[in-house]
Order: structure tokens, then C-alpha cells, then sequence
């Protein structure tokens, strides 16, 4: 295992319907709730694990634009992150995420620089990391998408597909 850098740690009890977290410094304390959309109360403060995840990632990639932004001599200091985390249902009668990240750099003006240092923010992002093969991210720059990653294939997709093509002949 590679050197740990930072170790952050939380405990949560109650789940997303009364939950409370906290993390061990102190720093982060917020009340857990099911948004409307999912049947919890229009008048229930407190945040859930779809907006906590929206703005970690979202911070997280922005650091990363800012040390991508150095590599390359680009001035990123004005950088803005709209995120946005969907929470979907599977086949499988579970849950999955999808985000969308949309990158403002309005100090960079040229569409390919832009997207050159948002594809390099995606390679370098802990959390990019974390979620490549996982879910799909979707990036756009400067109003222009830039692509992202999605789920790995199923490989028993590719051999169903080669059986049956090798049926036909």
C-alpha cells in the first residue's frame, strides 16, 4: 500500500432517514435526512449522502484543476464547479450514482487548453479515481463537453454479442 497522506474519519448512526454525522476533529457535523424527492419531509433540515458527495467531489476536483493548472502554466485561479450527483435504481432493485460536473475556467479562453486541463484534473482527482469504471462522470468545460468515464462493460456483454454474431454465419 502506498504512503497514506491524510486519513479523514466519521461516525454516522441513523442512517438517511434520522441520521447524524460527525467527523472525529470536530470540524463537520450535520443531521442526515431523505430529500423530498425521495418521500422525506419539505420542512427537514439537514443534508444526505447525494449533496455530501456532490461537494466533496467537486472540491476535490477543483484541487485538482489547480495542480494540473501549474503543470501546465495555466492560470485556473477563477476555476467554478457546478456538480450535480444522481442517484439512480439498477436492474438489481439496488442503487447506483451518476455525476455530472460542469467546469468553469473562464481565464482559460482556448476550448482545447480548457479541456486539455479538465481531462488531466479527471486523471489526477482522487475522487475521479476512486469512481472510474464505477459510475459515469460526465465533464463539460466552459460550457463544451469534454467526456468523462463510465462503467466498464460487462465482459459477458462482449462474449453474448460475439455468440450470437457467430450464429448468423
Amino acid at each position: 500500500m502506498a504512503k497514506v497522506l491524510y486519513t479523514a474519519e466519521a461516525t454516522v448512526t441513523g442512517g438517511r432517514d434520522e441520521g447524524h454525522g460527525k467527523t472525529s476533529d470536530g470540524r463537520l457535523e450535520v443531521d442526515i435526512r431523505v430529500p423530498p424527492e425521495l418521500g422525506g419531509e419539505e420542512d427537514d433540515e439537514g443534508t444526505n449522502p447525494e449533496q455530501l458527495f456532490a461537494v466533496g467531489f467537486a472540491s476535490c476536483f477543483e484541487s485538482a484543476l489547480k495542480v494540473v493548472g501549474k503543470r501546465l502554466k495555466q492560470d485556473v485561479g477563477d476555476v467554478c464547479i457546478d456538480s450535480k450527483v444522481h442517484l439512480l435504481p439498477t436492474e438489481q432493485r439496488g442503487f447506483k450514482l451518476a455525476v455530472d460536473l460542469d467546469v468553469s475556467l473562464p481565464s482559460v479562453k482556448d476550448a482545447e487548453q480548457a479541456a486539455e486541463v479538465v481531462r488531466n484534473a479527471h486523471a489526477v482527482c482522487p475522487y475521479s479515481n476512486a469512481t472510474r469504471g464505477n459510475i459515469d462522470v460526465n465533464l463539460t468545460v466552459n460550457g463544451d463537453e469534454v467526456g468523462g468515464s463510465s462503467p466498464d462493460p460487462d465482459p459477458n456483454e462482449d462474449r453474448d454479442e460475439k455468440k450470437d454474431s457467430s450464429d448468423d454465419d
